[in-house]
């Protein structure tokens, strides 16, 4: 029996809801990104919802993690009251209307980095009951090594809370992101069973995991509504537009 038979469902509303998991630096939110970008140019109304992005908690998230003052249950709580604040404001409203909703990270980030820092896995899965079952769920597998290489091409360290130094694993931040991380790795690995996430390889070039994504949302939102599209050439001649000018005989038959 699958663990989402215990959520909530969403075969009531018409929308579609997709999210991205896996561990930093494995490339999901680019991927997102490129998906939201095909979607809207395809006539799809998309809506978005990141982690960790609700007004209620922001500022405090940012206090405690600037002060190091988040232990392993109060970061789960944040986080918690984070998701509902979203699935309430950003998530449900627009599967409801009928829109297609990519999250950047869903519950399954609040199970593996809850359990990686301690947190009993039963009772986090139980926190997160309200949350709708998603059409599909993407999880982004890649090395440690190749994450930490993608995250320090960005910028020249580790943040504290990442690389988990508040859990005093190693006092090297590089080695902590590795035991840390690892953990989250282990997690996503033993939930991809649970809850049937469909793994990409996230070694593969950016175009062939975008590839593998259309195609399996395809034939999940053939039927979605969408704007209509009209070919250009015959938009412009239905308007009497020449070019990038008014026809010349519209403005005098008006004046």
């Amino acid at each position: 029996m699958s663990r989402f038979e215990q959520y909530a469902d969403s075969e009531d509303m018409p929308g579609k809801l997709f999210v991205v998991e896996g561990i930093d630096g494995s490339g999901k939110s680019t991927q997102l990104d490129l998906l939201r970008k095909y979607l809207e140019s395809e006539g799809y109304t998309v809506s978005f919802s990141e982690w960790n992005s609700s007004p209620l908690v922001r500022d405090t998230t940012r206090l405690g993690k600037k002060q190091r003052l988040l232990s392993p249950m109060t970061f789960s709580l944040i986080h918690a009251a984070d998701f509902t604040d979203r699935l309430e404001r950003t998530i449900i409203p627009p599967l409801r209307a009928g829109a297609i909703v990519l999250a950047d990270r869903y519950i399954y980030t609040a199970f593996a980095r809850d359990a990686a820092r301690g947190i009993d896995r039963d009772y986090v899965r139980r926190v997160y009951r309200s949350a709708v079952k998603p059409t599909g769920a993407f999880y982004f597998r890649v090395p440690l090594d190749e994450a930490l290489r993608r995250i320090l091409t960005g910028r020249p360290e580790l943040k504290w809370y990442e690389a988990g130094m508040d859990l005093g694993l190693a006092e090297d931040p590089y080695k902590s992101f590795e035991i840390f991380q690892g953990r989250i790795l282990e997690e996503y690995e033993r939930m991809t069973g649970e809850f049937g996430l469909t793994m990409i390889d996230a070694t593969l070039p950016i175009a062939e995991q975008q590839a593998q994504m259309r195609a399996i949302v395809a034939p999940a939102i053939n039927g979605q509504l969408r704007q209509p599209r009209t070919d250009l050439s015959e938009l412009f001649e239905t308007e009497k537009l020449v070019g990038r000018y008014i026809d010349p005989r519209l403005i005098r038959a008006e004046t």
